[in-house]
């Protein structure tokens, strides 16, 4: 038997928030029938809610699929929340949006939290309680690019390239470009995004420079043999269809839209760049879950039921229906089934298993790790987003006010009592992974000294 609270919850608020949000209709809604507000039909333990009529916003990719599933599971209503979700138009939006508070939360990208509290872009107080994935991103090259690479990459017994496919097979080709007057410029989505620093990662490992950022050029093109530039994720392969872009870093579907238009080849992804790395994040401001602390924990609650059941064998061809409909990413859901269900697809008809691709629960996905959040920080020093040295105690400092991996406790403390999740799915840890070289270049990265990996690299800046 499950261990049920007494209920706070103001039972008018409720009914109103209730009543009038079915009257709008919308998706993912379970009925015109509230539950019971002392338990749910999941044996919900519900807190005393501040605000539970909420608007999330999220861009068209498919690791926003955990807010996707929370709603049309009926998983934000089984704790007293009446969310709306709605799509952006890019990821500055999705920041300001925040910030002003039109939205009470949204799905970002990782390094946005974290630059706004170290000071780069847009400064406010944002806070991470809940991980949403990890992986789900590639690099695509044009056809024409592709064509030159290919023959520097070895290639396996039955002909077809062997990965990981590094970027030192694309060294020469940007070194033609430059000596025929052709600058190489490559598309990411956002300044301070993963696929930023991943692009950045993958052509430094080759000894390709992309670039640094200064106080006279916040492009971050200072010394760069690759132009990088800021392109919308749903607008990627038109973009490089026309010619304006040669390659570019994204998350899914965009890397397999290009496969099946037959414009690009993806060479690479970021599960090969760094294992299990981090890649979007639920984002709330500080003002908000100070106001709302028991909201913030009922929505990370839901969030992590999400993604357990993404990641729960059987569920993923559901998912892809849930993901393509118009409402949420709105691609065709043939491609999105082809990196969603365990696959990912290179050249066309280089289908491979990669099982890892996208991860929602597994490793501990959905943990806000103090070290993740630090290899952001490292990464803007590195390319000159945060212009001074700071001391290592600054990395540790800076984050702990950005992730809050105790709201992630409570709430899934709650969850193990409710019998939604196992004791043992809850990490022991002090918010930091081991070390780890899980990268293409098999350079090791430990949070708790961020200054010595700063300066492991042959390119970047060093303190």
């Amino acid at each position: 038997m499950f261990s049920i609270k007494q209920v706070t919850a103001k039972i008018t608020i409720l009914a109103a928030v209730a009543s009038t949000l079915y009257s709008c209709g919308g998706s993912g809604t379970k009925g015109n029938t509230t539950e019971s507000v002392e338990e749910s039909s999941s044996s919900t333990i519900q807190l005393e809610i501040e605000k539970p009529q909420l608007t999330f916003g999220f861009i068209k990719l498919t690791d926003m699929a955990p807010l996707a599933i929370a709603k049309e599971l009926g998983y934000f209503e089984d704790e007293g929340l009446y969310v709306t979700i709605e799509a952006q138009s890019n990821w500055k939006n999705v920041l300001d949006r925040v910030i002003d508070g039109q939205l009470d939360g949204s799905h970002m990208l990782a390094g946005q939290p974290i630059a706004a509290g170290a000071g780069f872009g847009r400064q406010a107080e944002l806070v991470t309680p809940f991980s949403m994935d990890l992986n789900g991103n590639g690099i695509t090259v044009s056809n024409e690019v592709w064509s030159k690479m290919k023959p520097n990459v070895p290639t396996n017994g039955d002909g077809k390239p062997k990965h990981p496919i590094k970027a030192d097979a694309l060294a020469p080709v940007v070194q033609e470009y430059k000596n025929s007057g052709r600058p190489f410029k490559m598309g990411m989505v956002f300044p301070v995004s993963t696929h930023n620093y991943e692009i950045r990662y993958w052509l430094g490992a080759a000894g390709i420079n992309p670039g640094f950022y200064t106080e006279d050029n916040i492009q971050g093109q200072v010394d760069a043999d690759v132009l990088l530039s800021v392109t919308p994720p749903p607008q990627m392969p038109a973009t490089l269809e026309a010619g304006t872009i040669y390659g570019y870093c994204v998350g899914e579907p965009w890397n397999q839209q290009a496969v099946f238009k037959g414009i690009g080849v993806p060479v690479t992804t970021n599960y090969d760049i760094w294992k299990n790395n981090p890649e979007k994040v639920f984002v709330m401001t500080k003002k908000f879950i100070e106001e709302n602390p028991n909201t913030a924990i009922a929505v990370t609650k839901a969030l992590i039921r999400a993604g357990k059941w993404l990641d729960t064998p059987g569920n993923r061809p559901e998912a892809v229906g849930i993901l393509s409909k118009s409402a949420y990413v709105g691609a065709d859901s043939v491609v999105i089934a082809n990196s969603m269900t365990g696959t990912f697809e290179f050249e066309k008809g280089d289908k491979r298993e990669m099982k890892d691709f996208n991860v929602f629960f597994r490793h501990h996905a959905t943990y806000p790790f103090y070290s993740d959040g630090i290899w952001f920080l490292t990464q803007m020093r590195r390319w000159g987003q945060i212009p001074e040295k700071k001391p290592a105690d600054w990395y540790s400092n800076t984050i702990k006010d950005i992730y809050r991996p105790d709201i992630w406790e409570k709430a899934a403390k709650l969850l193990v009592e409710e019998g939604h999740l196992e004791e043992s799915e809850i990490p022991q840890t002090d918010g930091y992974k081991a070390p780890t070289s899980d990268f293409i270049d098999g350079n090791t990265y430990d949070g708790k000294d961020p200054i010595g990996y700063i300066n492991s690299f042959e390119i970047g800046n060093k303190d």
